[in-house]
């Protein structure tokens, strides 16, 4: 066997009432002038948390948006050097933790992390904007915070279809490093722990919303599907999900749950061994279509016309998404493209193609 494996630089604390420790937390990493992040609908919260931080918040910041616009990129570094911040604590889903990547990225503030959804993004150190309707990605290690608090209790919050949209976001990370053609087999394992997580968490919080361990399971599955992604690969899904998002506005999760079947099904022969330990990890006898029926039961989007694409858009999409080579399994065309979105845009069983 022959692998290399680099760990990015994780800080983690995970547990129930853990979000109390942060001005200890910042106290340690001698962190003093901290702006809060978040987005409109996490606003209550961030002043919670600045009221708790005292003196060490010098200011709040809630305006962050969906795919990290270059216009809301700009205003929040604007505020953050006038202010001089040694920190930014970026509270929310994947949206507000974006751009408390890209800040430390472009401007090298420091970040931690407080999810409040399974977005799993402050585990990789991908970062990205959207300008001029692109949505532009790339790799730093500056992107990882200095510290992640998980905190399962932050997540009990969320509406059940934003929670449920937020996990087969996560899972997408973890099928997509197992299901692959170059696996390996550290991040392998981590993402198949994720699946099993994520694929036993999702139908419990459905049966009861307020299930807090099914919740804290979910938080795990999206750690750990999120340091799969941070130390693995992406490929065509990926490369799918930031085409829609970047230049159709789509919304970030939902857009991952929709496509992931169908990517998986159009790797399934190049990828056969990982494809058959996605399906294991998830109890189910076909890994396309137990992520298929999966997503059917939970009573979110199923298919790309549920979340605002026009047929018309698809010959667009499928253009831009082949701007640049991809790195995946199976070769892409324009022929096979087309089809793969036709199947997604109107909600089909995933097929081979």
């Amino acid at each position: 066997m022959n692998f290399e494996y680099s760990s990015l630089p994780w800080n983690i604390k995970f547990g129930l009432g853990s979000l109390s420790t942060l001005s200890e937390e910042l106290d340690l990493l001698g962190k003093k002038k901290v702006l809060i992040l978040t987005g409109p609908g996490h606003s209550e919260i961030g002043q919670q948390i600045a009221k708790m931080l005292g003196s060490k918040c010098i200011g709040v910041f809630d305006k962050a948006k969906m795919h990290v616009p270059i216009e809301t990129l700009n205003q929040a570094k604007k505020i953050a050097l006038s202010l001089d911040v040694d920190c930014t604590v970026a509270i929310g889903g994947g949206s507000t933790i974006g751009l408390g990547k890209a800040l430390a990225v472009k401007y090298l503030i420091d970040n931690v992390v407080i999810p409040t959804s399974y977005s799993g993004s402050e585990m990789t150190n991908i970062w990205a904007y959207t300008e001029g309707n692109r949505k532009i990605t790339s790799r730093s290690n500056e992107a990882v915070p200095i510290l992640t608090i998980y905190d399962p209790e932050l997540t009990l919050s969320m509406p059940l279809k934003f929670a449920a949209a937020s996990a087969m976001n996560a899972l997408a990370q973890a099928v997509v490093n197992v299901a692959t053609d170059k696996p390996n087999p550290i991040v392998s394992s981590m993402a198949i722990q994720a699946i099993s997580s994520i694929s036993e968490g999702l139908p419990l919080i459905i049966k009861n919303p307020k299930n807090i361990d099914a919740h804290a399971k979910l938080l795990y599955g999206s750690l750990m599907a999120g340091a799969s992604l941070g130390t693995g690969t992406t490929g065509l899904h990926h490369r799918l999900c930031h085409t829609f998002g970047g230049s159709f506005n789509t919304p970030h999760a939902e857009t991952h749950a929709i496509l992931l079947s169908h990517s998986v099904a159009f790797n399934a022969n190049a990828t056969s061994e990982g494809t058959r330990q996605v399906a294991r990890a998830m109890n189910v006898d076909n890994a396309s279509e137990g992520i298929f029926n999966l997503l059917n039961s939970l009573k979110i989007p199923n298919s790309l016309k549920d979340i605002g694409v026009q047929q018309s858009d698809l010959d667009k999409a499928v253009d831009i998404s082949l701007e640049k080579p991809i790195n995946n399994p199976e070769s892409v065309d324009k022929r096979k493209l087309k089809k793969l979105l036709e199947n997604a845009y109107i909600g089909a069983s995933p097929q081979q193609i």
